[in-house]
């Protein structure tokens, strides 16, 4: 099982380096769009488009690399005082709530996007990008970080530290 979840882990980095890949492209775009609106006084068509795009797929690519790095932001003040099993149990029950919410998407996303593919929808712009496109990252990381959770929930990790007690110094 631990080789499967070696190969999650591997797509999930792939997926935060073509997240980052998309937020440098989406960054470059804009430049050329400002030289290209404001220095040479031409219009732009797909640029804008493109931007926005591409921000909202590093947005759910990165998703899941963030999870298996536990770089998410945590509400921890209920697991500050607790110990033991009442705090691992209470992380399990984040974990399944976390791949409920996931399964959930996973499986809305995925209808959303056979739409799109199947009846041939468009972006209602000049470039008329089929939509399909841009809908495809959404099930692709809703699908890896319900398999994140599952290796989370499945794969026996160390109960995260507590941190220090409140007036203590490192």
């Amino acid at each position: 099982m631990r080789s499967v979840f070696r190969i999650v882990h591997a797509l999930s980095n792939a997926f935060g380096l073509l997240a980052a890949l998309l937020l440098a492209a989406a960054v470059l775009v804009v430049c050329q769009m400002v030289v290209w609106r404001y220095a040479l006084s031409a219009s732009t068509v797909w640029q804008t488009e493109f931007v926005t795009y591409s921000i909202v797929a590093s947005t759910f690519l990165g998703a899941p690399y963030v999870l298996r790095t536990g770089g998410h932001v945590n509400v921890d003040l209920l697991p500050l005082f607790l110990r033991g099993r009442p705090r691992r149990l209470l992380l399990a029950l984040a974990h399944l709530l976390g791949l409920a919410f996931c399964l959930v998407l996973f499986w809305q996303t995925t209808r959303y996007w056979w739409e799109a593919w199947s009846e041939g929808w468009t972006t209602q712009t000049v470039w008329a990008l089929p939509l399909w496109i841009p809908l495809l990252p959404l099930p692709l990381s809703f699908a890896l970080l319900t398999l994140e959770y599952l290796g989370l929930l499945l794969l026996p990790t160390p109960t995260p530290p507590s941190p220090p007690a409140a007036g203590s110094h490192p």
